[in-house]
């Protein structure tokens, strides 16, 4: 593998559009959204660069209007699997051995045809399949994706440039850094573009070949990322583009010998069944497969007495209810100082009741609907058990409906027990539990939310206080891997705020940054002696 140090200048991230009514950019991409909206897309398989049909079919609907067909993709059986691994290892000598500068090239070029031409369909995409509003679809799909095809080359090139040890006059000393020794297996999530993107080409322009496993509630989007990379030079086979069954996929996968490595992101159980399957077939195995994997969370904002009431309201309505509360990081447990909540509690209501639900193409909607009917019943059973429950009140909301798309209105549940269920489990949709606590018990209520939760992803404390708030640091250390102070828990900018938690949310590799790229390296020191011992004698014995 040739790492020349190439050095990139550091990227500036890609400034978002504003979309302003009236505005040409406005015009343009629902343009694009009626065009999308007006059409079905066949959707095949892209294994090897050749675009495979099984005949064995699904729909893709939009979340807010099912009955509205966007087009139709094949689902990939166990040959197909097969030759996704085959068409990856054919494609791996080749890829790895191009100077790594080369690789970067078709990351740094996608990011300048989502930057320009292709933002609008990947916009559209976003906003069709996945129910995006316009600012959300922007923020993933257009800057976020771009972000990352522009901060993972010069990250690359920080660690070729700083990875060379020290010399001596004897000896010429340097560290090759090789991508691994087989194909890395990607599992990407339906709620960010953004992740899908990352997941393959991370590993990508670091050398490494692909097969991916994309989510079938987000494969409008992903379909059109995977022809942005053909445009862009990505070679045949390096990234093969499979949809269908998880469990057929990983059945296969996990089993081949030169499987290398898991990026995941997704659910915390499907995260644990996978690497129990890997510890499984760890005699099978070449190397050691490398596993990074972000997964939930149950994410939290923590009051002091001293916090804003008009930024701490603000924060708690748009970190739990933006795109549907289906982020990571979204915000979805409280914890409130009594003396604060009787404000901040009438805050909340005035700042939900202005959300509008609806398509997520009409600019006046805040929000869309949850991905699909799993999660709409997942969701919906714990705001009608909240409502039976005499340990709960419902602040605001809680309505839903399913019959034209997936709506949940936007849900507070004031809960007396700070380890009601809501408290606790995720539940990944717009559902916001708050607990009320005695001002005198602020580090007791800290230690019971650091307590509380299995998952350890994204938290806040809000406080104009600097000795609660370092105080709230030190306790919530490890209660989450994006840790804010008077701001939501979500929005972590690439080459910003390196993202990801530890706990049951993930390995904590932090996407975005040098420690999630040095997962898909593996480093060979090198070492050549200009004076190698001619005989067997040290200096310390006699003659």
């Amino acid at each position: 593998m040739n790492n020349s140090v190439f050095k990139l200048e550091r990227p500036v991230n890609e400034p978002p559009r504003e979309y302003r009514p009236g505005s040409e950019e406005v015009r343009a991409l629902l343009g694009e959204v009626k065009r999308q909206s007006s059409i079905e897309v066949e959707i095949p398989l892209i294994i090897g660069g050749k675009e495979i049909r099984t005949g064995n079919v699904a729909d893709v609907v939009m979340p807010h209007d099912h009955r509205h067909k966007l087009g139709f993709f094949h689902k990939v059986g166990e040959k197909e699997v097969e030759m996704a691994i085959e068409a990856a290892m054919a494609a791996r000598e080749e890829w790895a051995s191009l100077p790594w500068e080369e690789r970067a090239s078709v990351s740094l070029k996608a990011a300048d045809l989502i930057s320009t031409k292709r933002r609008d369909l990947l916009n559209a995409a976003t906003i069709l399949g996945q129910s995006k509003n316009i600012w959300q679809a922007e923020i993933d799909s257009a800057c976020e994706v771009a972000d990352f095809l522009r901060f993972n080359p010069f990250n690359a090139s920080e660690i070729f440039s700083a990875s060379q040890p020290a010399q001596s006059c004897q000896t010429l000393n340097r560290v090759e850094m090789r991508p691994l020794e087989g194909f890395v297996y990607t599992v990407t999530p339906f709620n960010f573009t953004a992740i899908a993107c990352n997941l393959n080409m991370a590993p990508a322009i670091l050398g490494n070949v692909t097969v991916w496993k994309p989510a079938t509630t987000s494969i409008l989007s992903s379909y059109y990322l995977m022809q942005i990379y053909r445009e862009a030079g990505l070679p045949d086979g390096v990234i093969n583009f499979i949809p269908g069954s998880g469990e057929l996929i990983s059945r296969i996968v996990l089993k081949h010998r030169y499987f290398a490595g898991l990026h995941f992101t997704g659910s915390n159980d499907t995260f644990n069944t996978l690497w129990r399957e890997i510890s499984d077939n760890l005699a099978n195995y070449r190397s050691y497969p490398r596993i990074a994997g972000e997964t939930g969370g149950k994410d939290f904002i923590f009051a002091h007495a001293s916090a804003d009431t008009d930024e701490l309201a603000s924060a708690i309505v748009l970190g739990a209810f933006e795109y549907q509360g289906q982020k990571c990081s979204a915000s979805s447990r409280s914890y409130i100082p009594r003396s604060l909540w009787p404000e901040v509690r009438d805050k909340i209501t005035e700042r939900v009741a202005r959300i509008k639900t609806g398509d997520p193409a009409d600019p006046k909607n805040l929000m869309g609907a949850v991905i699909d009917e799993k999660s709409f019943d997942f969701i919906v059973s714990y705001i009608e058990e909240a409502k039976r429950s005499p340990d709960v009140e419902v602040i605001t909301g809680g309505g839903h409906d399913k019959s034209k798309g997936y709506f949940i209105e936007p849900a507070v549940l004031l809960c007396r027990d700070p380890r009601y269920a809501t408290m606790e489990t995720e539940l990944f949709g717009p559902v916001m539990s708050v607990y009320v606590y005695n001002d005198d018990k602020f580090e007791e209520t800290l230690k019971i939310c650091d307590e509380t939760s299995v998952y350890g992803l994204t938290g806040a404390i809000f406080s104009r206080d600097k000795y609660a708030s370092v105080k709230a640091s030190e306790i919530l250390k490890y209660a989450a891997g994006n840790f804010y102070i008077n701001d939501k828990t979500t929005g972590a900018m690439v080459g910003q705020q390196p993202f990801g938690g530890s706990r049951a949310s993930g390995t904590n590799d932090k996407v975005g940054s040098v420690f999630n790229l040095m997962r898909w390296l593996t480093p060979r020191a090198i070492k050549e002696n200009y004076q190698p011992p001619a005989d067997v004698d040290f200096p310390h014995m006699p003659k």
